[in-house]
Order: structure tokens, then C-alpha cells, then sequence
């Protein structure tokens, strides 16, 4: 059995020597090349061709493009949840000290990263909130750098909430408070026979199921600390409308615009994830069967349990793409769900699975794999940041 602690602290090692900056899978469009092209960057099939482009060759084009390494708000988000996992773990048993670091180390991390979030604020809108560090395009929208989205938003706030926790900085505090008015006041809301759904972005009008439910999630979040009933009312609201839309099988469909064309691991777990947190901190259980349904088509469709696999979709198998976002995101899913201790097994096969095929001996783990073709790029957010996020709830679950 490999050592899943000197894994984790290989790559945390690797990202603390980057200081949490780096490349990603969609930052085509930060290339200085393709912005210095005036007829390019003006046309969306040209956007999307080159983020599509860059995302998907095995081999790393951006120093010769000039594209930077830079901070990603969501990225920065799961470090800190991750510091502020490790440091809960180390107040509680001080033996692990020496394997994670000094409570008075850990403190000092947490104020770092917590800061640099205060100053990746996206201006201009009701409240804090965050977006990405490049240009987007996709088939039917574009979102110029820093535009926020519920979904960065989401992981932020509950970052700047557990560093709360634990520094009582006021400035945290507030700026994650104020998210529910970025929320409320700036997303657009798509209306459902029964409640709404929150957009994606301030820009954009699509009902993305599980963006909008990480809306619920935030909004249930602050309202555990601020007790204000138009944050749980809107929560319960955006509940309603997706869970409305649930398969009868227990899956969830993607958004209005894809439907069930395609089912993936770590949204659905997302949707779970936002569903149990409304449920355990507004004292709701409206929606527990539903919670109950999703899981269990979760768990039976996106694992191959004997291998360690977490595959992408629903309808893969240990040849088709695999993602360890999948597996990042699996346990705080579990983890939350109340599940950890049922499936430990499966946790700890799928992070020795990923080890084992996808860590490099820097520390890092690679972006993808697809049948036995790997993509070996080093992405900061995407898995790493997610790896780091993942692997410490392994840890903080483990010695509890």
C-alpha cells in the first residue's frame, strides 16, 4: 500500500514551490500571440477553436504562445479549504505536526491565501464574487476575464467561511457574506413551474442545474450565519426547480439546453453535495429523497469499485476518459453525504488508483486519461488544486 499522506505532501510541496500560480485547461485566450490579432480574438469560432485547442493536445504549447502562469480565484478557493482542513486536523491531534505542519505554519497559509482571494474580487457588482483569470467562450455564450460565476463564487465563499472559523478576520467574514447579494441581486433567474434557477454568470441566462445549486449551497451557507430567511426562502426556491427535473432513476440532467445527453461524476456530485448542505443547515428534509435517489445512482453508474476507477460518465468504463476531478470531488461528496466511513474502501482505492497512474515524481498529478493515452500537462487548478481539496478531507476524515 502506497503512503496516500506522502503523496499529498509531494504535491503540496510542488505548489507551494509555484506559489499556487499556473497554467489551465481554458486559458487558450490569455496567449499574447492570439490577442495580438485584432480579427482573431473578435470572432467566437476563433475563441472557442483555440481554448478548445490548447485543451485538448497532450503537449504543452504555452511558452512558445506566451500564456502566463496566473492565480485562478477557484483554484486559490480549494488550497485554502484544503489549509483550513489541515489545520483543523492538527489542532485536534498535535502528533501530526510533523507530517502536516505547525498550527502557527498552517495559520499563516490560510492568511495568505485568504488575502490574495479578498484582492481577486471581480469590482463592480452587488456583492463579492469571483470568476476565472481568462476569456471563455463556449457554444453559446462569452465571458470576458474576471466576469464572475455562481460556480467560483460558490467554492470561494465557503473557503473564506472555514478561514473565518479559524482566523475570526472580520474581512473574510463580510466579504462572504456579501456573496448572497451577488446572488440574489446580479444572476439572473430562470423561472420553472415551481421556483427558479439561478445563471451561471451576470451575462448568461442558462439553467445549468448543478451552477445553480451551488447558488443554494452558498446562500444556505451564509445563512447559517446570518439567519436571514430571503437567503433560505431563495435556497428553498432553487432546490425545487431542479429537483423537479430529477430522472426517476435518481440521475440529474445537466441543464435545460443538453438535457441528459451526457451525465457527469463530479457535477452530480456537486448537485448532492449543495443538496445535503441546504438540508443540514436550514433544517429542511423536503428533499431527502431526493438526496437518497441521486446517491445511489451516483455511487452504482460513476465507480468501478474493484479497480479504483471514477469514471467521467455515467455511461463510460475504465477505457473511456478519466478525470481525477471526478476522484477530488468524490470525497467531500462522501464526506458530507455522511458516507465516508461506508465507503472508505472505495475512497482509498480510487486515491491509490490515482497515485499509482497519475502522480508525477514532481508531485503533481496529470490532467487526463483516456484509454491508455495520458495527458501529462501540469495544470494548477485542474487537477492539482483539485487533488489538494480532495485529499485533505481524506485526511481530516481520517482522524477524526
Amino acid at each position: 500500500m502506497i503512503s496516500l499522506l506522502n503523496s499529498f505532501n509531494s504535491l503540496r510541496r510542488f505548489c507551494e514551490s509555484q506559489q499556487f500560480k499556473g497554467w489551465d485547461p481554458y486559458d487558450g485566450l490569455n496567449s499574447k500571440v492570439f490577442q495580438a490579432i485584432p480579427f482573431l480574438k473578435k470572432s467566437a469560432f476563433c475563441r472557442l477553436a483555440v481554448i478548445q485547442g490548447f485543451k485538448r493536445l497532450s503537449f504543452n504549447l504555452r511558452p512558445l504562445f506566451l500564456i502566463p502562469k496566473k492565480y485562478n480565484a477557484k483554484g486559490i478557493g480549494l488550497f485554502l479549504q484544503g489549509y483550513c482542513n489541515l489545520y483543523k486536523v492538527v489542532s485536534h491531534c498535535s502528533s501530526l505536526e510533523k507530517a502536516l505542519g505547525t498550527k502557527e505554519m498552517l495559520f499563516k497559509q490560510i492568511n495568505e491565501l485568504a488575502e490574495l482571494l479578498i484582492a481577486l474580487q471581480s469590482k463592480g457588482y452587488s456583492g463579492a464574487c469571483w470568476g476565472y483569470d481568462f476569456d471563455w467562450q463556449s457554444k453559446a455564450f462569452f465571458l470576458a476575464s474576471k466576469t464572475p460565476t455562481v460556480v467560483a463564487t460558490s467554492f470561494v465563499v465557503e473557503a473564506l467561511l472555514s478561514a473565518y472559523e479559524i482566523t475570526k478576520n472580520e474581512t473574510y467574514y463580510s466579504s462572504a457574506v456579501s456573496a448572497a447579494d451577488f446572488i440574489l441581486d446580479d444572476l439572473n433567474r430562470i423561472s420553472k413551474p415551481r421556483g427558479f434557477m439561478f445563471s451561471y454568470s451576470p451575462m448568461d441566462t442558462r439553467a445549468v442545474y448543478n451552477a445553480s445549486l451551488l447558488g443554494t449551497k452558498t446562500l444556505s451557507l451564509i445563512y447559517h450565519y446570518t439567519r436571514e430567511e430571503r437567503l433560505k426562502e431563495a435556497a428553498r426556491a432553487s432546490a425545487i426547480a431542479v429537483c423537479d427535473r430529477q430522472n426517476e432513476d435518481g440521475s440529474f440532467p445537466h441543464s435545460d439546453q443538453i438535457g441528459n445527453k451526457w451525465r457527469d461524476n463530479f457535477h452530480t456530485g456537486f448537485k448532492l453535495e449543495s443538496l445535503i448542505i441546504y438540508q443540514n443547515l436550514c433544517d429542511d428534509t423536503s428533499f431527502q429523497n431526493n438526496i437518497q435517489k441521486g446517491y445511489t445512482y451516483w455511487i452504482n453508474h460513476f465507480f468501478i469499485p474493484g479497480k479504483g476507477i471514477a469514471k467521467y460518465y455515467d455511461t463510460s468504463d475504465e477505457n473511456s476518459l478519466i478525470d481525477l476531478h471526478c476522484v477530488a470531488q468524490a470525497i467531500p461528496t462522501l464526506c458530507k453525504l455522511g458516507m465516508f466511513d461506508e465507503q472508505r474502501l472505495l475512497i482509498d482505492k480510487l486515491l491509490n488508483w490515482a497515485v499509482v497512474n497519475m502522480q508525477d515524481k514532481k508531485g503533481y498529478f496529470y490532467f487526463q486519461k483516456r484509454d491508455k493515452k495520458i495527458n501529462k500537462i501540469n495544470y494548477m487548478r485542474w487537477p492539482n488544486a483539485w487533488m489538494f481539496y480532495g485529499m485533505s478531507y481524506w485526511i481530516k476524515y481520517s482522524n477524526e
